[in-house]
């Protein structure tokens, strides 16, 4: 290696260990012309590229450390699966990159797991179950804390798959067995709580649910930050205090033909999956799921957000609203097709509002709600990732999240009323057909009666409801805190403190 390489090697190295990818990325690129032949450089480039959303670019880069002898190939064509599944819905791609890592070698668990968890997304039951019994037919080596890691979490798969059918059914045992082993880590155990949570709970058992819900959150907080909720008001009066009027103008009468996004946001666990897939079976919708294209531009070119909003001119707004469609283009070349709605369901977009109504002043906003009490322990009962979810994992905290999420949408609808639409999960379940026609109407759509047959869609669902959206209609799920009143008290009292009426949630 020249001296030049040698100090770019350095300084790369150098940016990426400090978070500038951007810098790491320039910096690879010269190297590499350099160093063609370097592979490590190549896969390096490829993880960076996968960091900064450019995922073309990414596969490229990983797939020339491919073609150059990479010492890790089974690695390479898992990373390179991930991105086509998790960003470029490109499941057919995904699962042959995931093949090819088991080609190179068959007992590669976290090609296993993802393969799993791919089959499972697409409904493929059976070869789901069997793809975890792989993964659980082999042995642990001795001091082998990842494969034990790999495997129980297949456990806590297999349990959600296959649920135990009494109380005396080995799987419950299995999954406290693994729970209490301390060689794994905060996040394994988590999964194994949350899974023998919701055994638990389908078997009547709430109580010993609930102690398996709490074990799980208390592991799940080691996972990431602390919630704040001084941060949290922070942030809320922020957000208001940005967007204090309405967006003016038009900025997009001229957007390619064919495509008009429609956001669907909410709290977690609202019942936006459910309502996307109802949406996915009408003929004049494409179901997009959870784009990730504006919580990376609030990250990245619009930090720090909302502050940066104050130097958006209408020329920058045009341009990243076209940057906005031409992904979602390249994501779904069937928008083309005049009068194609997207949706983009990443339920945490209500943050967002005003950022998407600068944007897209046209826009449409389908608001899921629910009963605050299902809804905050529904997210109880979830391993969300605590990274981005800080308050996810505490009942109290849940119910401070909620103020301040009810408090931000009653200003955007003070704002946007005429274009949001609350879309309520309970009524829906209720009554179906009168609660949809009231929806289609509002999107400009006809009735298809197809829509209630929403579980026969044979597409992929990448959220954790993607098995309860594969059944007709059931009410269990709507009421269910009552099971669960003994243990509420955080919930309701921060509700309480929160000016959320007791009416709303006891009925």
């Amino acid at each position: 290696m020249t001296d030049e390489a040698a100090t770019l090697l350095r300084r790369a190295a150098q940016f990426h260990r400090h978070g500038q990818r951007r810098e790491a990325i320039a910096v690879y690129r010269r190297l590499l012309a350099l160093m063609p032949e370097h592979t490590d450089c190549w896969y390096e480039l490829g993880y960076l590229l996968k960091g900064e959303g450019q995922y073309d670019e990414a596969l490229a880069a990983y797939g020339e450390a491919l073609a150059r002898g990479v010492g890790e190939p089974a690695e390479v064509h898992l990373n390179r699966a991930v991105i086509y599944s998790d960003h470029l819905r490109q499941d057919q791609a995904a699962e042959r990159e995931l093949r090819a890592a088991l080609a190179i070698d068959p007992d590669y668990l976290p090609a296993l797991l993802n393969l799993g968890n791919l089959l499972e997304e697409r409904g493929q039951r059976e070869d789901a179950l069997a793809t975890y019994d792989r993964i659980l037919s082999g042995g642990d080596q001795p001091g082998d804390d990842r494969q034990k890691a790999l495997r129980s979490e297949a456990l806590a798969r297999v349990a959600q798959l296959r649920k135990p059918g009494d109380a005396d059914d080995p799987l419950l045992q299995q999954l406290e067995t693994a729970a209490a082993d301390v060689a794994l880590d905060h996040a394994t155990r988590a999964n194994l709580l949350f899974s023998l949570g919701r055994a638990r709970d389908a078997l009547g058992h709430y109580d010993h649910a609930f102690a398996a819900f709490a074990a799980a959150n208390r592991h799940a907080r080691q996972t990431g930050p602390a919630y704040s909720r001084v941060r949290a008001r922070r942030l809320t009066d922020a957000l208001i205090a940005t967007f204090s009027r309405p967006a003016a103008g038009d900025l997009h009468d001229a957007a390619p033909v064919g495509i008009e996004p429609l956001f669907i946001c909410g709290l977690f666990r609202s019942g936006s999956t459910l309502l996307e897939q109802v949406l996915a079976t009408h003929q004049g919708v494409i179901a997009g799921g959870e784009i990730d294209f504006l919580p990376r531009l609030v990250r990245g070119p619009l930090a720090p957000f909302p502050a940066s909003v104050a130097t958006l001119d209408e020329q920058r707004l045009a341009a990243l609203a076209d940057d906005y469609l031409a992904h979602l283009q390249h994501l779904f070349p069937d928008s083309r097709r005049a009068g194609a709605i997207i949706t983009d369901k990443r339920p945490d977009n209500f943050l967002l509002i005003g950022l998407i109504k600068r944007l897209f002043p046209k826009a449409r906003i389908i608001h899921t709600v629910r009963n605050p009490l299902d809804n905050g322990f529904s997210i109880f009962m979830q391993h969300l990732d605590q990274r981005a979810m800080r308050y996810s994992s505490d009942l109290g905290d849940i119910g401070h999240y909620y103020g301040q999420y009810r408090r931000l949408m009653a200003h955007w609808k003070r704002l946007y009323g005429e274009s949001i639409l609350d879309f309520d999960y309970d009524a829906f379940v209720r009554a179906p057909r009168p609660t949809l026609e009231g929806l289609l109407a509002f999107l400009g759509l006809e009735w298809e009666e197809r829509c209630l047959d929403f579980h026969r869609l044979g597409n992929t669902v990448k959220t954790a409801s993607y098995w309860q959206v594969r059944r007709p209609l059931y009410h269990e799920a709507s009421g269910r805190w009552r099971s669960y009143e003994a243990h509420l008290s955080p919930l309701v009292a921060a509700l309480q403190e929160a000016g959320i009426p007791e009416s709303e949630w006891r009925g």
